[in-house]
């Protein structure tokens, strides 16, 4: 399974505001699994601004 975000883990409780079921979801996503931070900006959010500049 593949996820992305703009956000950090630590970000994520904006999101979902509980913060048990936000532990709950990044400990679901990260079990046994590779976690890959590019550390870019996002390719549409780039271009957004670009276009609106």
């Amino acid at each position: 399974m593949a996820s992305a975000s703009n956000s950090s883990f630590a970000e994520w409780t904006r999101t979902f505001t509980d913060p048990r079921l936000c532990a709950a979801i990044v400990d679901r996503l990260t079990f046994k699994g590779t976690n890959i931070e590019t550390g870019t900006d996002s390719y549409r959010l780039n271009q957004t601004r670009a276009s609106t500049s």
